[in-house]
């Protein structure tokens, strides 16, 4: 059994996803701070203030302070302004995904329209074009 799981370890797919797993969390962190400490605070400004972290409806019907304190009042809540930072953040992350592909494929491309190199013949050709190189210097000669 340890023999198996070193086998399905070793494959190349489990460590690719490995490693683009541990990317991808390093990749959360950088748009997460590209969100809250960059985009929405722009955004506030464009809406004169207003922090979409900061919108709830209280689901009781009273009034709350701020969403702090609805929730030190433990009040049932929907906070939707947490779902438009999720979503915000989603569109980043997608659109930022999309640039990374595009920009691959277009790697990919210029791979595939780059002139490939002629294959090497193999050493039995070469030798054998040698020798009839060969024989016809002997034949001019003669």
């Amino acid at each position: 059994m340890l023999k198996e799981f070193k086998e399905f370890i070793a494959k190349g797919n489990v460590m690719d996803m490995a490693v683009g797993i541990i990317i991808g969390a390093a990749f959360t962190a950088i748009v997460t701070s590209l969100v809250g400490d960059m985009i929405m605070p722009i955004v506030g400004v464009a809406t004169s203030g207003v922090d979409f972290g900061d919108l709830y409806l209280a689901l009781n019907g009273e009034s709350y302070a701020s969403l702090a304190a609805a929730e030190e009042a433990g009040a049932p809540l929907i906070k939707y302004g947490a779902f438009i930072n999720a979503l915000i953040n989603f569109l980043i992350v997608a659109f930022v995904v999309f640039m990374l592909v595009k920009g691959v494929n277009k790697l990919k491309r210029q791979e595939e329209e780059a002139p490939a190199k002629p294959a090497t013949p193999p050493r039995s050709e070469v030798l054998l074009e040698e020798i009839r190189d060969a024989l016809a210097d002997q034949k001019k000669a003669a």
